[in-house]
C-alpha cells in the first residue's frame, strides 16, 4: 500500500504537451528549422535539452537564443490563456478519490507562470498539498532532485510513494529518486516502451484502476 502520490502536471493532469509542441514548432520554423514530433519527443520529453542547439549550430549567439526562448515562453503563455478545458478527462474524479486516502503533491518541470495560467481556470489544485515547479529546484527532470524535494515536502519515504508521469525523463527522475512510477502514455509517445515503469497505461480509467489497487483501505 502506498502512503502518498506525486503527480506530474503536463500530460498527466492537463492535456498541454501538444500546445507546447505547436508553439515551439512555430518559433523554430521562423529560423528554417522544422521541428518534428519525433524531434520534440527526443529533445523535450525524453531528454531536457530543447532544440536550441540547432539555432546555435546556425550561428545564433547565446543572447539571441535567450531572446528567442523568452519569446517562446511569452507565446506559450498567451496560448495557454486562450485555451479552455485543459484538464485531462475524468482526472478530477480520480484525484478526489486519491486525495481522500493519501496526501498528494505536484512535481512538474513547468515554469510557475505557466503552471498558474493553466490552473487559474481549473479546480484541480484543491486535491494537493503543494506544487513544486521549475523555480523550486536547481536541476530539472531527469534529475531526481524534483522528486526528492517532493518526498521531503510530502513527508513520505520513497518506498511508500507513487509517481504518475507521462514522459521518459519524468520516469527516469522518479526511478532515480527510488519511487515506483505509473506512466500515462499519450499520442506523442505511443510506441515508447517505458522500461522500468511499475505500469504503463493509455487512459485515465486504466490509471484510476492501477492506483486504486495500491491505495490503503
Amino acid at each position: 500500500m502506498i502512503k502518498g502520490i506525486l503527480w506530474d502536471n503536463d500530460g498527466v493532469l492537463v492535456d498541454t504537451e501538444h500546445l507546447f509542441y505547436a508553439v515551439n514548432r512555430e518559433l523554430f520554423l521562423e529560423h528554417q528549422i522544422a521541428l518534428s514530433e519525433a524531434d520534440f519527443f527526443a529533445w523535450f520529453l525524453a531528454d531536457n535539452i530543447g532544440a536550441w542547439h540547432l539555432m546555435a549550430a546556425g550561428g545564433a549567439t547565446t543572447d539571441q537564443i535567450g531572446e528567442r526562448r523568452d519569446e517562446r515562453n511569452r507565446r506559450y503563455g498567451a496560448r495557454l490563456r486562450s485555451e479552455t478545458g485543459l484538464a485531462m478527462p475524468h482526472i478530477d474524479a480520480v484525484l478526489r478519490r486519491c486525495a481522500a486516502r493519501v496526501p498528494m503533491g505536484v512535481v512538474t518541470s513547468a515554469r510557475r507562470a505557466d503552471f498558474d495560467i493553466i490552473h487559474a481556470g481549473l479546480d484541480l489544485m484543491r486535491h494537493f498539498r503543494f506544487a513544486l515547479t521549475a523555480e523550486d529546484y536547481r536541476h530539472s527532470k531527469p534529475s531526481p532532485e524534483p522528486y526528492l524535494a517532493g518526498l521531503d515536502k510530502l513527508g513520505v519515504a520513497a518506498a511508500d510513494c507513487l509517481a504518475v508521469e507521462d514522459s521518459p525523463r519524468g520516469l527516469q527522475a522518479a526511478r532515480a529518486a527510488g519511487i515506483e512510477c505509473i506512466v500515462l502514455r499519450h499520442r506523442l509517445m505511443r510506441d515508447y516502451p517505458f522500461d522500468g515503469a511499475y505500469r504503463v497505461v493509455d487512459t485515465v480509467a486504466q490509471l484510476d484502476a492501477e492506483i486504486a489497487a495500491l491505495l490503503p483501505s
